[in-house]
């Protein structure tokens, strides 16, 4: 399965990736929405960065995945910290995560450029979020 993925770029999360210093990614939300069970192992995950600009700049290999049980505030906070040094995360992305119940730790591999292509999100307006799954990502090919 393929996922676009929107990176934070206001915390330089893609260029993070793609030197190596970020290795995982999170999402969570007060209930299990995507990509809470909805990712795996091997599946390929291209990026864009949430600027507006719409344009697919690198891929990566899902490696492993964490879907939290319900969490307190407590337990997320801790979580994020366990996991910050692969999370590279800022403070404001910090306060963003920490005391969401359910958690998705996403741990990425093979991350690499790819020659930029633009999103068609048309068939997927009404469900834009920061994560969407597609099948192929040659169906979202513009």
């Amino acid at each position: 399965m393929d996922h676009v993925v929107y990176l934070d770029s206001k915390a330089n999360e893609l260029e993070n990736l793609l030197c190596g210093i970020k290795t995982m990614i999170i999402r969570g939300a007060t209930g299990r929405k995507m990509p809470y069970g909805g990712v795996e192992k091997d599946d390929q995950l291209y990026f864009i960065n949430n600027n507006g600009e719409g344009v697919f700049k690198a891929k990566a290999v899902v490696e492993s995945v964490l879907n939290s049980e319900k969490l307190t505030k407590e337990e997320s906070i801790s979580l994020i910290e366990k996991y910050q040094e692969k999370l590279q995360l800022s403070m404001k992305q910090k306060e963003k995560w920490g005391g969401k119940r359910y958690l998705v730790l996403i741990e990425v591999s093979k991350i690499e450029k790819i020659e930029p292509f633009e999103f068609d999100k048309s068939p997927y307006n009404n469900k834009m979020d920061d994560w969407l799954p597609v099948k192929n990502i040659l169906e979202v090919k513009k």
